[in-house]
């Protein structure tokens, strides 16, 4: 009988030896005349246990974590039972706490299939959102996803319904679907982990995208760092036009849609909207002023719906189980789930999808397991570098985007960064201001100069030189980064400059509330 091995893809795993212990296994069974199937699925999200190995086996998966090339020959000999192993082994991987205690809509199929097989996705409820779509018309399915609550993950937060329906209601020969994949916040990785791990959501939600607006042409803008998502991706986007799912006549009916992968050029900037716009048309990626805005005037002049990964794979969830299922996970405005990544000096890093409403002490302590160097965490900023810091006395916030917002915070794409007690908030609030001078796109004079000058103040604060009266220089001068941006970039540096200072004044050498509260 065949003995059915899972050694995921992702990233992450590859980097931690996947690739060696997936050949390993297969040049040591055939060695040892052993039956054995190794697929490669992606990961579940448990990074600090990649490379996990999963056998498949009658009670379910069991695991092995952090196996390496040298454990491989006592495995196949055992046939993949625990005596085998009995240090690494996890036991059935279902039943592993972090993954049982999530609430799993997007990832649900994560780690559990073949990426660029259709044909276990479909076996594992892909396409069943597509299949309500084929069956309603584009008004329709823009009120079930507006209904549902869904808003964007890539960091604004703004209604999805609300975009899509500007799209419909525009008047155009030719309208676009855009997914920004160019993700490059610090600390994030669930956009890639999709791509890599379950590809044919993403292609699923940019189609009932595509359907809901009478698109015909959709953009992947992809992170040029992400050359496994390329490969993968590009991959399944061949599958699913060789089995009906893009292209004319999408299964038998009368609306076409495909899609094109493009790398992207490698600035932060161009994670921005309008600058990605620019980017997708061949030219420098400099922010556009709005309006108009992309959904009546975007890629080419044309009306174009722009979202994210996680944004388009929520989608397929919503058509295949109605608004008011998604809307029963999550608080308030802050309906459904959102993937929420753990890194930094966390103890167990990964991806956790949870409904909002999960508190921050949840997270780091119940699935990170506190720092990973054992000492007290001080902070953690949400948002990527653009995120606001949040000390520890702040830890019990329920990740809710009115929350967050009220507390002067943000959630941004959901990536969590983790600081223990050794951290210098000084040197965080300079390395805003530096990250921001160097990836200004250069186009308004408060992000390009503003940022320069805030990196030099900062350094005055920290050598000693008029402190409080550089304090309140700063103070001003993230005022007019805040209000005179052009963009979110300069826009929103006021965020970590300013709860650094505010939280931590001690670190700066200043008094406390020497400064306003945090922007």
């Amino acid at each position: 009988m065949t003995t059915k091995i899972y050694i995921p893809r992702d990233s992450s795993a590859i980097g931690l030896g996947a690739d060696m212990v997936a050949d390993q296994v297969s040049r040591v069974s055939e060695s040892m005349n052993q039956d054995i199937e190794v697929v490669r699925n992606g990961s579940r999200g448990l990074i600090w246990m990649e490379p996990l190995l999963e056998v498949e086996t009658e009670s379910g998966r069991t695991g092995f974590a952090n196996v390496n090339t040298t454990d491989v020959e006592g495995l196949v000999k055992s046939n993949f039972i625990e005596a085998g192993l009995r240090a690494k082994s996890v036991g059935l991987v279902d039943e592993i706490p972090y993954l049982k205690n999530q609430e799993r809509l997007c990832f649900v199929r994560n780690g559990i299939t073949d990426p660029t097989s259709i044909e276990d996705y479909i076996e594992n409820g892909g396409f069943n959102g597509l299949s309500s779509a084929l069956e309603l018309d584009a008004r329709s399915i823009v009120d079930i996803v507006t209904e549902s609550g869904l808003r964007g993950r890539g960091g604004a937060a703004f209604p999805t319904g609300i975009k899509w329906n500007t799209v419909l209601n525009c008047q155009a020969d030719q309208k676009y679907i855009v997914c920004n994949a160019d993700e490059g916040d610090s600390g994030t990785f669930s956009d890639r982990m999709t791509m890599e791990g379950d590809p044919f959501a993403l292609i699923e939600g940019m189609t009932i995208a595509a359907f809901a607006v009478h698109a015909t042409k959709g953009y992947l803008y992809l992170r040029s760092e992400y050359p496994h998502a390329e490969e993968v991706f590009n991959e399944a986007l061949e599958v699913a036009r060789d089995k009906g799912y893009l292209g004319k006549n999408i299964r038998g009916g009368e609306r076409s849609f495909d899609i094109e992968l493009r790398r992207a050029a490698g600035a932060y900037i161009c994670g921005e909207e309008t600058s990605l716009l620019e980017s997708l048309e061949g030219k420098r990626g400099l922010v556009r002023a709005k309006p108009p805005l992309p959904a009546i005037s975007g890629l080419f002049g044309q009306p174009t719906v722009v979202n994210n990964v996680i944004t388009f794979s929520s989608v397929p969830f919503i058509l295949a189980n109605g608004a008011s299922a998604y809307k029963n996970y999550g608080m308030g405005r802050s309906t459904g789930t959102l993937p929420i990544q753990l890194a930094g000096n966390i103890k167990q890093g990964g991806l956790v999808e949870k409904a909002f409403g999960v508190t921050l002490n949840e997270l780091l302590y119940d699935f990170g397991g506190g720092s990973a160097s054992g000492k007290p965490i001080r902070t953690v900023q949400i948002g990527g570098p653009l995120g606001a810091y949040i000390p520890e006395k702040d830890f019990d916030l329920k990740l809710d985007y009115e929350t967050f917002a009220a507390a002067g915070a943000m959630i941004g794409h959901g990536g969590i960064v983790v600081f223990d007690e050794t951290v210098n908030m000084a040197s965080m609030a300079r390395f805003a201001m530096e990250f921001c001078a160097i990836e200004s796109c250069g186009k308004c004079t408060p992000c390009r100069i503003g940022s320069t000058r805030g990196m030099e103040t900062i350094d005055k604060i920290m050598s000693g030189e008029n402190r409080s009266e550089n304090a309140e220089l700063i103070e001003t001068l993230c005022d007019t980064m805040l209000h005179g941006s052009l963009c979110a970039l300069g826009g929103m540096i006021p965020y970590p400059v300013m709860s650094a200072i505010k939280h931590f004044p001690e670190d700066f050498c200043l008094e406390p509330h020497a400064t306003m509260a945090a922007a």
